[in-house]
């Protein structure tokens, strides 16, 4: 009896820590694929959801310890490096969703990953760079073993008895209510399966074999008809700005529009003092948060872009847009384009004359962000060029600005002398100095958008105001809302657009007909959407634009 006693305590204490290692294993592994963004930031939190994924791998472990044996070392292995890619995604998913408030495309945002990064990389702290490049080998190290080792702890489960018929029963439960959910039926409350991870890459290799195969340069619809004689313009030069990241929020989020509220006052004034007028509206941008191209391309375009997929199959086939029916008014279409590193086909599918891009801007001056050039120069340097000198020909300017774009700082000085800002030393040292002294917050955007919204809004003023002898109609528009990081949680897609001229007949068409405001406020009411703008813009032009 003794000797019964004495074989047998050693196994309880070594079965009850296996018991414990086989839930924390089971935990993690759960865990690892169902936690959530914490908002606005790139950090997680767990959450009690449940993993498919780690349901049906319960199950094929205890399948193959049933019909063939345990998983060997080198699948232990492999497992382990295909967990890690899950808990990627899943990463992924939730945080692009949550920040961005759309999908990843695994076919067009890879494309970016190189410039994003580059662009991150210049604008981080030196300290936060530091630990980024430290932080994440090290971090995917430590997921990899911690996914191997639970990997390797649930398979060494599957050999009991009684472990078997737990496991096999918890993981059917799973898949169960994963299915039960899937079709719309109610869980118990705070019962809930998490996404599958797999299903987002299945839907993803699907996309991506799709636009390989061209299928999808097919689906577009019938080119809009654009008409319009322009006439209301009387040769008036046209600008069409797109302020890069800004968003409805800057009016009506009250710790952004509260800061901004002498800004915007300025700006007022430099429109009232320059004897022209404005009239504004709310727009749905056809993205959020990023990829202002969409929000470039459905304007100019007449047709609603919400994707990189539908833009491309776009740029596939020959449609009119605004450039080309302002060239075949008798204008001259130019593009600022500083941010474009890189060539830019896109500009003949719009029918630009002329395009300055970074390289062509011919900047000397000190470096600011990613992009080194700022958005003062783009307009003073394209001004001595395109607007300044006496021309038979009106313009019609295209300009995407970048000095508002995320992280928003360093934001350049406003420099009152445009002359001295062409030159190699537009600005005073203490200015310099204060400038590349910011960093981003990353867990705090919000100062760094207000600083660098203040120097927009100088600029468009700025500039209204060194051209007040001149016809000018300015259609400034935001491209999308800031990322969800400055926005806040639930905010709309919508964006400012507002149309400043000294042209009575301009204005009063869109105020008596399009509902714009008379005002700088945008109002409350959204009057279309990005596509829809263009025929609205177009009327209030001329004759033969929207009804």
């Amino acid at each position: 009896m003794t000797s019964d006693v004495t074989e047998r305590a050693p196994h309880r204490p070594r079965g009850a820590v296996s018991a414990a290692a086989l839930m924390a294993a089971l935990l993690l592994l759960n865990a690892s694929l169902t936690f959530s963004n914490i908002w606005p930031t790139l950090g997680i939190s767990p959450t009690a959801d449940l993993s498919v994924e780690a349901a049906v791998l319960v199950l094929a472990l205890l399948a193959a310890h049933r019909w063939w044996h345990a998983p060997s070392v080198v699948a232990t292995r492999w497992l382990g490096a295909m967990w890690v890619l899950l808990v990627i995604g899943r990463y992924t998913e939730v945080t692009v969703s949550s920040l961005y408030g759309r999908n990843i495309s695994l076919y067009w945002d890879l494309q970016h990953v190189s410039s994003v990064s580059g662009m991150f990389a210049v604008v981080t702290n030196p300290w936060l760079k530091a630990g980024i490049i430290v932080g994440v080998p090290v971090g995917l190290a430590l997921l990899y073993l911690g996914s191997r080792w639970a990997l390797e702890v649930v398979a060494a489960g599957t050999r009991g008895h009684r472990a078997q018929r737990v496991l096999g029963a918890l993981a059917a439960m799973v898949l169960v209510c994963g299915l039960s959910q899937a079709v719309g039926a109610r869980l118990p409350t705070g019962l809930r399966v998490a996404s599958p991870v797999v299903a987002a890459y299945a839907r993803e290799v699907g996309e991506f074999a799709y636009e390989l195969s061209g299928a999808g340069v097919r689906d577009l619809g019938p080119p809009p008809v654009l008409r319009s004689d322009l006439s209301r313009l009387g040769g008036a030069d046209v600008f069409v700005i797109f302020l890069e990241s800004y968003g409805a929020v800057a009016w009506q989020r009250p710790h952004l529009a509260e800061p901004l509220v002498p800004a915007m006052a300025r700006l007022d004034a430099d429109i009232a003092d320059t004897g022209r007028f404005v009239a504004s509206g709310l727009v749905e941008s056809t993205t959020f948060g990023g990829e202002s191209w969409l929000a470039h391309v459905s304007l100019l375009s007449g047709t609603e872009i919400r994707d990189p997929a539908t833009n491309v199959r776009l740029m596939a086939q020959e449609r009119d847009t605004m450039v080309k029916l302002f060239g075949r008014g008798g204008y001259r279409t130019v593009a600022i384009m500083p941010g474009m590193l890189v060539a830019w086909p896109e500009g003949a599918f719009y029918g630009f004359e002329q395009i300055y891009d970074h390289d062509g801007l011919g900047y000397l001056g000190p470096q600011f962000g990613w992009w080194d050039i700022n958005d003062q120069y783009a307009l003073a340097r394209v001004d001595a060029l395109e607007i300044e000198p006496a021309r038979d020909q009106p313009a019609f300017v295209f300009f995407t600005t970048i000095s508002t774009h995320t992280p928003f700082v360093p934001a350049p000085p406003y420099q009152p002398d445009w002359d001295r800002v062409l030159t190699t030393d537009p600005y005073d040292a203490d200015a310099l100095d204060h400038a590349w002294s910011t960093w981003p917050d990353w867990t705090n955007l919000g100062p760094s958008y207000l600083e660098a919204f203040d120097y927009a809004l100088r600029n468009i003023g700025g500039y209204l105001r060194l051209r007040a002898d001149r016809d000018l109609v300015v259609v400034l528009v935001g491209d999308h809302q800031p990322p969800a990081l400055v926005s806040g949680e639930g905010a709309s897609w919508d964006v400012p657009v507002h149309v400043i001229a000294s042209r009575p007949a301009v204005l009063d068409r869109l105020r008596e007909r399009h509902q714009f405001t008379d005002t700088l406020h945008p109002g409350e009411q959204t009057v279309a959407r990005m596509d829809t703008l263009l025929p609205i813009l177009l009327d209030a032009f001329g004759d033969g634009g929207a009804p």
